[in-house]
């Protein structure tokens, strides 16, 4: 048994207990990969990272990312996590406000935007791929949605931003609210299309920005409070279907109200397709892990 550094941040908040919280663990060297899927199950958090010495020439840090049943290649709220638990602890330092993450999706650029009301962090995030879906994967999505037999203008997708996620336009808000999937459906789709999860969005009734509610039941997440590669995967549906004109490129989203959280999400999308996901972080918990 060792000893190692341990935080709990929670991410797209500056409220404790109200975004989205992802365990850290630095010094994990000598952890090997079924050590670190059983406490990534253990936390049952949506997310465990480990802050790992990099391996690329001109990365500050590497990244492993694990849900309760599998390691991910990127991931927006642990990337948030991770950088602002790094900065904190000084395991790395800012390079003209950026630093540069190492993960399995490979170098990933990771910056800080001064605020007055304070930092807000910023991933780069892999660039995506889009991809429609299927006339029966469509069928099943609606089957999924409450909605078969009924007549729809459902936009969806399939996208890859790292994890790939089922991207589907609701188009207001209220229907993003008031949605209840049906679990069992929703994970035979997404096991189906090799997909985490299925992310669905809105247009804010007040105000502007999206309203957005992610599902991965098959990654044992029935719903994630707030997910950042769900949005950069609606992002970028929304870029390649020429849905910004309404949004714009840079746009806030809500999201977890509908468990118990608040979280704010900044997405900011260059005109070749980049997407960058940003957000505010707090650390609940400090202290150490017995591995």
């Amino acid at each position: 048994m060792h000893i190692v550094p341990f935080k709990q941040v929670d991410v797209f908040t500056r409220v404790p207990l109200r975004g989205n919280p992802v365990a850290v663990v630095f010094g994990a060297d000598g952890v090997d990969s079924h050590a670190m899927q059983t406490l990534a199950a253990w936390t049952n958090l949506s997310e465990t990272v480990f802050v790992l010495p990099p391996t690329l020439p001109g990365a500050d840090y590497r990244l492993r990312i694990f849900t309760p049943r599998q390691e991910l290649p990127f991931a927006g709220h642990p990337s948030i996590g991770a950088a602002h638990a790094i900065l904190e602890a000084s395991w790395a330092t800012l390079h003209d406000g950026e630093l540069i993450q190492e993960c399995e999706a490979g170098l990933l650029k990771v910056r800080v935007r001064e605020t007055p009301d304070g930092d807000h962090i910023f991933v780069r995030v892999p660039r995506a791929q889009v991809e429609m879906l299927s006339p029966v994967s469509e069928q099943r999505l609606a089957e999924a949605l409450g909605r078969e037999g009924k007549s729809t203008d459902i936009s969806s997708s399939l996208v890859n931003v790292g994890p790939q996620w089922i991207v589907a336009d609701l188009g207001q808000e209220v229907s993003v609210r008031t949605l209840r999937p049906h679990y069992g459906l929703l994970a035979s789709l997404c096991d189906g299309v090799g997909g985490v999860g299925l992310s669905v969005f809105g247009r804010a009734s007040q105000g502007e920005g999206l309203v957005v509610r992610s599902f991965a039941p098959s990654d044992g997440i029935l719903e994630d409070p707030v997910c950042g590669s769900g949005n950069a995967a609606i992002a970028a549906h929304l870029f390649d279907r020429r849905g910004l004109d309404r949004i714009g490129h840079h746009y806030r989203v809500s999201q977890g109200r509908e468990v118990g959280r608040d979280g704010t999400v900044l997405v900011e999308i260059d005109p070749d397709g980049g997407i960058d996901i940003g957000g505010a972080a707090i650390t609940c918990v400090d202290g150490t892990l017995r591995l």
